[in-house]
């Protein structure tokens, strides 16, 4: 495999603008005391960015793509981020070869 280097750019430009999206809310709030209420919703709104963006792949009412959500949600009910995102994953990829 070749990895162009605007690719390689591309890539490295994406990374880093996710982390300073995932790390400003904290470092506009440094050092003022946040109640619990707020804490939440700072921890919940990266979740919510990540969901705004899968979420267009799954209007388009593909079986598998709606089955791996569905086992994402199910898996999201009692696992943690890191298993919940495997799950949704590699339930995806093993409906999209049976299915497709």
């Amino acid at each position: 495999m070749i990895l162009h280097t605007p690719a390689l750019l591309a890539i490295l430009a994406m990374a880093l603008v996710t982390y300073l999206t995932r790390i400003s809310g904290y470092l506009l709030l440094a050092g003022r005391h946040l109640s619990p209420r707020m804490q939440a919703i700072m921890d919940i709104v990266p979740g919510c960015v990540l969901a705004a963006v899968i979420a267009p792949d799954f209007a388009t009412g593909h079986p598998a793509d709606l089955l791996g959500l569905a086992a994402t949600i199910l898996a999201a009910t009692r696992f943690s981020l890191l298993p919940t995102m495997l799950c949704g994953v590699i339930t995806t990829g093993i409906l999209r070869t049976i299915l497709n």
